[in-house]
Parts: C-alpha cells; sequence; structure tokens
C-alpha cells in the first residue's frame, strides 16, 4: 500500500495577510502545506483520512479519479469543511460516499452539511452515507483500519493503524491503551504542532519523545504550523528516523 501525505500543515498561528515569516517566504515546495490530511491507495482503492478545506484541491493535485471512502479522525472544521466537495465522485461513480466516522462525527456532519440530508433535496448536494465506527476495527473495501484513540485536549480523537504503519493527528495525549494497539509499528506518522507548549497538540519535543516510547523505524511529522520553522532548519535538528513530512511525499508500506 501507499500513504500520500496530501496536505501536512494547519492554520493554527499562519498569519493570512502580508505575512513575512520565514515559512511563507521560504522557496521550498515543502514549505507550501496544506491542511493535513493523506490518502491510502492499494491497487483497488483509494481512502482519503479526513476532508479539510483544501480537499478539492489536494484531489486536484494529485488526479484522483475515484475514491473508495472518507475516514474521519474527528469534527473539528479544519478536517471536515471540504466534504460538498465529494460530490464529484458521486457524480463520475453514480454511489453515495461512504463516510466512515464516529457518532459525534456524525452529528457534526449532519449539522455542517444539512442540505445534503434534506427531504427536498436540491439537484447535485453531495450524496453521502455513514458508516458508523467506535474502537473495534474496520474495512474501506480491502484496507483494514484498526481505531487508535487519543485525546486532543477534551476532545476524543481517533487515528488509525493500517498494517505496519500509524497515523495520528490532532493530540496531545496518547492512553495506555493505544500504546499498545502502537505496539510493533514500524512507520509512525504523528502530530507536532510547534516547539511552544500548546494545550492541544503535540510539541516538536513531546513527538519525538513519543517516537523513542514506541520505537518505530521512521516517524514522519504532521501536522505543522508556520511557528514550527522552514522544513531545512527543523530537519537539521531531527534524531535519526524523525523526519518532517511535506505534502505530496508518498510512503509505501
Amino acid at each position: 500500500m501507499i500513504l500520500t501525505f496530501l496536505g501536512t500543515g494547519t492554520s493554527q498561528g499562519v498569519p493570512v495577510i502580508a505575512c513575512q515569516c520565514p515559512v511563507c517566504l521560504s522557496a521550498d515546495q515543502r514549505d507550501k502545506r496544506l491542511r493535513t490530511s493523506v490518502m491510502i491507495s492499494n491497487h483497488a482503492h483509494n481512502v482519503v483520512i479526513d476532508t479539510g478545506p483544501d480537499f478539492r484541491q489536494q484531489m486536484l493535485n494529485h488526479d484522483v479519479r475515484h475514491l473508495s471512502g472518507v475516514v474521519f479522525t474527528h469534527e473539528h472544521k479544519d478536517h471536515i469543511a471540504g466534504l460538498d466537495d465529494v460530490r464529484a465522485f458521486n457524480f463520475f461513480s453514480g454511489k453515495k460516499m461512504s463516510l466512515f466516522c464516529t457518532d459525534k462525527v456524525e452529528q457534526a456532519l449532519r449539522r455542517e452539511f444539512y442540505y445534503a440530508f434534506s427531504q427536498d433535496k436540491y439537484p447535485g448536494v453531495p450524496e453521502l452515507d455513514f458508516e458508523n465506527i467506535h474502537e473495534a476495527s474496520f474495512s474501506v473495501g480491502d484496507i483494514d483500519f484498526i481505531p487508535l484513540p487519543v485525546k486532543h485536549m477534551h476532545m476524543d480523537v481517533l487515528g488509525f493503524r493500517m498494517g505496519n504503519l500509524a497515523y495520528i493527528t490532532d493530540a496531545n495525549y496518547i492512553p495506555d491503551s493505544t500504546y499498545e494497539r502502537l505496539k510493533g509499528c514500524k512507520i509512525l506518522i504523528l502530530n507536532a504542532l510547534r516547539k511552544e507548549k500548546h494545550p492541544s497538540h503535540f510539541t516538536l519535543e513531546e513527538a519525538i519523545e513519543i517516537a523513542r516510547r514506541i520505537g518505530p523505524e521512521r516517524t514522519f511529522l504532521t501536522h505543522i504550523s508556520h511557528q514550527l520553522g522552514t522544513h531545512a532548519d527543523i530537519s537539521d535538528e531531527l534524531p535519526a528516523g524523525v523526519e518532517l513530512a511535506f505534502d505530496g511525499l508518498q510512503i509505501s508500506f
């Protein structure tokens, strides 16, 4: 299977007008970060984890022609706002899009995209079908997912393990029961917002310490804010086996 980083950034701490910070001024394409999302692909299926505001651009950037389903980590807007654009996949497949999420995320999606669920639907609205998930494993096509419950301050968030790869974003606490599910993973993808302490995200130092505890062969850091710094500068500070992810990076696993 292949994991593609569709986006590795966040709106946390990102100036929006006339920014002169080193990341905004950087010519390095690795510093051009869309909102955090990944796609898992094999010979038959593409599955996206989270549809942030940049979802449409991410699908166009990677020429994605078919999508078997969307898996959601949690209901924050920067992880669900682009869901409306699955309508293009509805049109070409003639099928509803399968959404895999918790009850709480489903409630948020029904609220945010109410027009997709009204009795008198406007022509062309996205066609959506929910598959509720909790802590038990599930499959999208022939791709298996093991949920990894974590905390995003007070919010329950799900990471996911697919084979020997684990993906966790928007977290600042991992319970012991989830560490058990992470045993033996060879590739870890983990959020690292910035160097300074944050109430709901791991810092760079915290993410590196978690990687040491889990012991994967490779760790990729994502959900990176401009406050962390440029790709080149931070890469020079990282220990062996820990790397900054960047948009478009692909990993075989």
